[in-house]
């Protein structure tokens, strides 16, 4: 991803649990409306991963099971090329925030370095200007939280650009997601466990205000299921974690 991209969005996220080769029989549709994503690799896909922050009673995994209608979550997230990840290489320090139905998310780009400094040891490193919110609205958070390193999650993301006539319009589809609640440093080669079964995929919408017809045409066609939940917090349910209190509120959906 290009280090000038967008810092600051707001938008509605839909996301729905899909079978692949329910994505194999849609990908010509969705091909005929939108276009793929410039800095995807040649196969159209790029590998995401990124270190959710916590805190040690993990308020932010129970905030998204209590269905609180205001919740904030901090990540580092790296998009990988073929390079090794380094001390210099930039990451965005992102803050992800719901506001009932609506998801803002504010970003800052760091040296890998410069944002483990500022997640792990507290520390505000050296920054360009327009990311002085950002950076402070972080350091905020992990002074104020006790916040932790608590997860990673990793996946291949396949994603596509609205034309046009959508120009906020974007989707993606996400494959292999992975996680793991040890070894947290982004360098590590550690793939991690399977999140959801392996001939599974998250697809998602997100759009600046409305979603086109054929887009709500194609949902309803393929009998889509909106599943409201997170990777985050369907990490730790796999993990294990929360599930004697709370065996109910499970943020899987059976698929």
């Amino acid at each position: 991803m290009p280090i000038d991209a967008i810092r600051t969005f707001n938008r509605f996220e839909l996301k729905y649990i899909v079978n692949k080769r329910d994505v194999d029989r849609m990908r010509d549709e969705i091909a005929a409306y939108m276009v793929r994503d410039p800095y995807a690799a040649e196969d159209g896909r790029y590998t995401l991963t990124s270190l959710y922050y916590d805190t040690p009673g993990r308020d932010c995994f129970w905030a998204k099971l209590d269905g609180l209608r205001f919740r904030r979550k901090l990540r580092i997230r790296h998009y990988e090329r073929q390079a090794a990840l380094t001390a210099d290489v930039p990451v965005f320090v992102e803050i992800k925030q719901r506001v009932d139905r609506v998801t803002q998310k504010r970003r800052a780009v760091l040296t890998y370095a410069d944002a483990v400094a500022l997640c792990d040891d507290w520390t505000i490193p050296d920054h360009e200007p327009r990311d002085e919110a950002v950076v402070h609205e972080a350091y905020s958070l992990v002074v104020r939280h006790n916040l932790e390193p608590a997860c990673i999650t990793t996946y291949q993301r396949e994603p596509w650009m609205g034309g046009d006539y959508d120009p906020g319009l974007r989707l993606t589809i996400d494959y292999d997601l992975r996680y793991r609640t040890h070894d947290l440093a982004l360098d590590s080669k550690h793939r991690g466990r399977h999140m959801f079964p392996v001939h599974h995929a998250v697809l998602e919408i997100k759009a600046n205000d409305r979603v086109p017809y054929w887009l709500t045409h194609l949902v309803a066609r393929n009998n889509l299921q909106l599943a409201r939940m997170s990777k985050y917090c369907a990490s730790l349910e796999v993990a294990g974690y929360g599930q004697s209190d709370h065996q109910s509120r499970s943020v899987l959906v059976a698929h």
